[in-house]
């Protein structure tokens, strides 16, 4: 791999599909290109001595579901994380795998209670602090009780791994002291038809609402994004954001890309990623340019684009890039994503190729790392 590239190996992607089997004493359950499959620790080990990554994240005994685990749970989980980080280390530190190859290890932080994993954050701080590179948090709030009590921890660089929802959640993970991202929504809207138009810091002047882009009864907020497409777009020969200079805005223009998204051409969500990447990079530039300048400066920033943009992506009118079974697994009462793409004339609208086969969708989340303290 080039040497402007780095590589990270951790066990699931970013947001993690939720896998139906529980995590043994020693294996985790995650989803494969061939299903939901068990990883043991050995093969995870196995894995970071064959691929030689620049960072590796141990694993974590997570449940990835949207509620919080109970008390007995998350005690298990944070004993789980503590044993395995541990005979990582060992595994690897004994057979000399991690010191030759440069390998940077981020221990995991549980998105659990700072009371419940006090025990493992300690071993982390006080006996396998030499050979830590960064922490890889899964709840930024608990950074807060980690700075009270092992400061030393947070000499390191901190990865987020809380997938942010939005522009307002990654300023708010900045003030609770994270330095690196991962940023799923760069996907999300891509491959919704939305071109992201915000900066930092926001513009000086008061956006005005038009009636091509609404951003909602009684409000001036500026949306994060426009919707490419919104037939308001049909005839504009404009930039996809003015004075952005990639190449989807200097090579093309909004009617351009309209069309492709109505076509269904590839080439539309592919321009509309370039964009989204470029608007990312400016926007963590302009972050690092204005931390340069003192806390202050930033808190005053993060509440002057707080009040002039919305809060969440607008809704994107138009269709999705076909997807893939092995890029998503669709959770119980989720209808496709994929409409058919023939039917019969006058008659049913299920192709039969469709009923027989079934029609796996959606698309894989790609993880985007930025950095705010380059």
């Amino acid at each position: 791999m080039p040497p402007s590239i780095t590589t990270v190996l951790a066990a699931r992607r970013i947001p993690a599909v939720p896998a139906p089997m529980g995590n043994s004493n020693n294996s985790i359950s995650i989803f494969t290109s061939v299903g939901f499959q068990v990883l043991t620790t050995k093969e995870y080990q196995n894995a970071v001595e064959a691929l030689k990554p620049d960072i590796v994240i141990p694993l974590a005994d997570l449940t990835n579901h949207s509620t919080a685990p109970n008390t007995k749970r998350a005690l298990r989980m944070a004993d789980r994380t503590d044993q395995w980080v541990k005979e990582y280390f060992d595994e690897l530190d004994s057979q000399g795998v991690l010191n030759p190859s440069k390998i940077s290890t981020f221990a995991p932080i549980l998105p659990i209670d700072y009371s419940i994993q006090w025990e493992y954050i300690e071993r982390l701080a006080e006996d396998l602090f030499p050979n830590l590179a960064g922490l890889a948090v899964y709840d930024p709030d608990v950074l807060p009780d980690i700075a009270d009590k092992y400061a030393n921890l947070l000499t390191l660089p901190r990865l987020s791994l809380s997938a942010p929802a939005t522009p307002h959640h990654i300023l708010r993970q900045i003030g609770l002291g994270m330095d690196l991202f991962t940023i799923p929504f760069i996907n999300t809207v891509s491959d919704s038809g939305l071109a992201l138009t915000f900066t930092f810091p926001s513009p000086s002047s008061q956006p005005e609402t038009t009636d091509a882009q609404p951003n909602g009864p009684g409000t001036s907020l500026k949306p994060l994004g426009i919707d490419l497409s919104c037939p308001s777009n049909q005839i504009s020969l404009a930039p996809l954001l003015e004075n952005c200079t990639c190449y989807a805005c200097t090579n093309h223009h909004k009617a351009y890309i309209h069309h492709l998204l109505n076509a269904r051409e590839m080439l539309g969500w592919t321009l509309l990623q370039i964009h989204n990447h470029a608007v990312i990079s400016q926007f963590f530039a302009s972050i690092r340019e204005t931390l340069s300048l003192g806390q202050e400066a930033f808190e005053a920033a993060v509440d002057k684009f707080t009040l002039t943009y919305e809060p969440d992506f607008p809704a994107g009118t138009g269709e999705k890039p076909r997807a893939r079974g092995y890029h998503y697994k669709s959770g119980a009462g989720e209808g496709k994503r994929n409409k058919p793409g023939w039917s019969k004339f006058g008659g049913d609208e299920t192709p039969a190729a469709e009923k027989e086969n079934g029609n796996p969708a959606d698309v894989a989340p790609v993880n985007v790392a930025a950095d705010v303290n380059a």
